[in-house]
């Protein structure tokens, strides 16, 4: 998820101190979510879809196909069900 989160940073010309400030996400849970130590709630992934212009599946993309190339076809709502299910930092 966090690749594409840094894809829309460097296409939008933005920090994540910008989008922490204009979203009111805090900046170290990005970096939470890049060293892998949380994974996105999916309240926060609404925020960071609403701001883009993109949708929370856009986020889930990468998720989704890893989950294919093992033969798993995980449906949108569970991606979204496991975000929410997040415990962590987020």
């Amino acid at each position: 998820m966090y690749k594409k989160f840094a894809e829309l940073l460097e296409k939008n010309q933005k920090t994540s101190y910008q989008v922490s400030k204009d979203t009111g996400i805090a900046e170290n849970i990005f970096s939470y979510w890049k060293n892998g130590r949380s994974k996105p709630k999916v309240d926060k992934l609404k925020i960071l879809a609403d701001y883009f212009g993109v949708s929370i599946e856009y986020f889930l993309e990468d998720d989704m196909s890893q989950h294919r190339e093992s033969k798993e076809r995980p449906t949108i709502k569970s991606q979204v069900d496991h975000c929410k299910n997040q415990k962590k930092f987020s």
